[in-house]
């Protein structure tokens, strides 16, 4: 199964300067449970913000510029070559707009965490998709200081 994950503001926005725009608490906790023990597809940017493999699952960075190796690290020149090297291992595309865009038309679900905030002067955008492709299913809204909303965006066979 391929999968997507974001967190996106009301405007759209998925980074500015080279990173998250926000720090929410509780806001990644999905993230860590969906892909605590599958496979997390990065692009090299994105997994440069990280700074280092997310333990206890598979991380490939997406790259043709660098290579990147290590306990649960691999690099990929493509999503394609991502995919082959999973398997059949669950797998979830993280980011950045590159692969989000290469992701959309195939994956079978899209968890979109929608971030109650516009972000002023975002550079980085999550892709515009078809919704009349997908179901959606509306989750739980939390958060204090800012709220934000799991949404599942599941295609429609």
């Amino acid at each position: 199964m391929i999968c997507l994950i974001v967190a996106r503001s009301k405007n759209n926005v998925i980074g500015k300067d080279g990173r998250i725009p926000w720090k929410i608490q509780g806001e990644q906790d999905q993230f860590k449970e969906l892909t605590t023990g599958n496979a997390v597809v990065f692009g090299r940017k994105t997994f440069e913000e990280i700074g280092r493999p997310l333990p206890d699952r598979m991380n490939i960075v997406v790259s043709g510029s660098a290579l990147f190796s290590g306990k649960n690290l691999v690099t990929a020149r493509s999503l394609s070559e991502a995919m082959e090297i999973c398997g059949k291992t669950k797998i979830f595309v993280c980011g950045g707009y590159r692969l989000y865009k290469e992701a959309i038309p195939i994956v079978d679900k899209m968890y979109i965490t929608e971030i109650d905030t516009e972000i002023k002067n975002g550079d980085v955008f999550f892709p515009e998709f078809d919704k009349s492709q997908f179901t959606l299913s509306v989750g739980e809204t939390a958060g204090q200081d800012i709220k934000y909303t799991r949404t599942i965006y599941t295609r429609i066979k």
